[in-house]
């Protein structure tokens, strides 16, 4: 193709050639200046995300102590002001207390509700040694370490990842895990209508969805059984 073109020939055509962009360099790159120009802001070649970090990654390991049920923040408030009395807080990092979200009906009314997944256990993420050992083990309201008595046994991933409800890849600023309903209710159980035309009416459960809060129930209507669906709300135990 070279021996076709000679650099002392004159270029023949009836139509102005046009200039060399300056911005065109030798190797055939636009420069800065004609992208500016051929993008524009609200281009991207590519788009940033930030996933949530699992807590599995950061510093230390995780390990579960025991103590008395019902004085777990008490516990955590104290393995703390430990920490931080001993100079122990660039070794114990984190202390947890694995909770979800639970949907109850309370008078006639849906209540969200954190609720304990663990109740008497504790979740402490630090370095081990004997001096942090010594200083979790004796801290009022610790009764022991899950694993051997001197030898605490981190938690491997799988676990760590299940207490805390991480999911691999969702973005940081992703919505809490779902909240769990709470069922008060069993197929087969007699409840009684509280409100609308079948108030007072007595029937038997024969579905429960517990996603939408709702139940099917099974009523005698004039000698027909008949089945209708009420939300948890509108109806009572007997």
């Amino acid at each position: 193709m070279e021996d076709q073109f000679d650099s002392g020939e004159s270029v023949e055509n009836d139509e102005e050639v046009a200039p060399v962009d300056e911005t065109l360099r030798e190797d055939g790159d636009l420069g800065e200046d004609s992208l500016a120009g051929v993008l524009s802001e609200d281009d991207s070649f590519e788009e940033e995300f930030e996933f949530e970090e699992s807590p599995f990654d950061r510093p230390g390991d995780w390990y579960v102590i025991h103590c008395y049920a019902g004085y777990e923040n008490k516990v955590k408030s104290n393995i703390a002001a430990v920490a931080k009395s001993r100079d122990m807080e660039d070794l114990i990092f984190e202390v947890e207390i694995p909770v979800e979200d639970v949907t109850e009906v309370k008078n006639g009314k849906k209540v969200t509700l954190q609720k304990k997944v663990y109740p008497g256990y504790i979740m402490v993420r630090c370095y081990m040694d004997d001096d942090v050992w010594s200083a979790i083990r004796n801290t009022p309201g610790v009764t022991s370490f899950v694993g051997l008595a001197s030898q605490p046994t981190p938690l491997p991933r799988q676990e760590v990842e299940s207490m805390f409800g991480y999911v691999v890849g969702r973005p940081s600023n992703t919505e809490p895990r779902k909240v769990k309903p709470k069922v008060d209710f069993e197929i087969g159980e007699t409840i009684r209508v509280k409100e609308g035309p079948l108030a007072d009416f007595s029937g038997q459960i024969s579905e429960i969805n517990d996603d939408q809060l709702k139940l099917k129930v099974l009523f005698n209507i004039f000698g027909r059984e008949t089945p209708v669906e009420l939300e948890f709300s509108q109806v009572s135990k007997l």
